[in-house]
């Protein structure tokens, strides 16, 4: 148990944010570059350069991605980390130069804490000066800051959401993930089935089912704005574009384990698989799904198992203390 993605040859993990204003990026980068494939499930995603990770692209590798908070507006951010990786001599070679290719994926987070607030190009600079492959921080830290979860009956009943990181090993192989958790739904620990954080009772202080909700028939329309799961897998090993889209496909199980309702209207689900060839042998692309799954969804429990309350909001943390009282 426990490990983080960095435990992933060839991966760095650098968080910047602003915990009283309520936003933050984290940036992953990767020096010898990476192969990678994208899955997204949830119908408002916002995403830049993630053509590079959907389709056949002359760039075969990415050098950086970036994740960030601010909604569309955080998209801008990705500017600091190209520059940063630009001004290092890492991109795909062109005629004038390198150029660096760093697909960006956002939250909504705009309505918690100061809503004028948005990533900047130097707070993802910042993010990525501090890359390394030590364990990242989890809970309420870079693209997690501003995440809550259980948003059914509005953002004055949710719970903090947040970042968190594992890493899973098997038949010498090992898989790391690192999730972003702003979900409209409930989250889950996806072994015992415990609820841990989402929507509370109009007290405040219990549980209030958002599957159980719309079960009893309560409606919602439209959706708001303002959930997003952010999945990241990575194994050192080598494996094709084709076989990482497959990885990414079966890793969105973790998130139907660990999130109910996920993938609605509202939500921009996007999951990343990345191989970065720090092995040197080839991978098992079933070995690495099975792996990425069970790590993405312990990543994601522990986004807000670590989550810090905040701007009005509680996190798991804090509801344990309440029934425990």
């Amino acid at each position: 148990m426990g490990g983080s993605i960095t435990d992933v040859p060839g991966v760095l993990v650098g968080h910047e944010h602003d915990l009283g204003r309520g936003s933050g990026i984290t940036v992953l980068l990767f020096p010898r570059g990476a192969t990678g494939a994208a899955d997204i499930r949830g119908e408002a995603a916002g995403t830049r350069q993630m053509d590079s990770l959907l389709r056949p692209h002359p760039a075969r590798l990415i050098h950086g991605l970036v994740l960030a908070g601010g909604s569309a507006f955080g998209l801008d951010s990705a500017a600091g980390v190209m520059r940063l990786l630009e001004g290092r001599g890492i991109g795909f070679p062109t005629p004038a130069g390198p150029v660096p290719i760093v697909p960006t994926v956002v939250i909504y987070d705009l309505g918690f804490g100061d809503p004028a607030f948005r990533p900047t190009p130097e707070m993802a600079r910042a993010a990525a000066e501090k890359a390394s492959p030590d364990p990242p921080a989890q809970g309420s830290v870079g693209a997690g800051a501003g995440a809550t979860v259980g948003k059914i009956f509005g953002l004055g009943r949710a719970m903090k959401g947040g970042f968190g990181t594992a890493s899973e090993r098997g038949g010498g192989a090992i898989v790391g993930a690192c999730a972003v958790v702003n979900a409209f739904g409930d989250v889950f620990d996806p072994l015992s089935g415990e609820w841990l954080a989402g929507a509370r009772t109009e007290d405040g202080k219990g549980r209030s089912g958002t599957e159980e909700a719309f079960l009893d028939g309560y409606a919602r329309e439209p959706f708001a704005p303002g959930n997003t799961t952010l999945g990241v897998v990575a194994t050192a090993e080598d494996l094709s574009r084709e076989e990482l889209a497959g990885v990414a496909r079966m890793a969105h199980g973790a998130l139907c384990r660990s999130i109910r309702p996920v993938h609605t209207p509202m939500d921009g689900d996007v999951v990343v698989a990345l191989s970065t060839g720090g092995a040197g042998r080839r991978g098992n692309p079933m070995q690495t799904a099975v792996l990425a799954g069970r790590a993405l969804g312990r990543a994601i429990a522990d986004a807000v198992r670590f989550a810090t309350g905040a701007h009005g909001l509680p996190s798991a943390r804090d509801m344990l203390g309440r029934e425990s009282r």
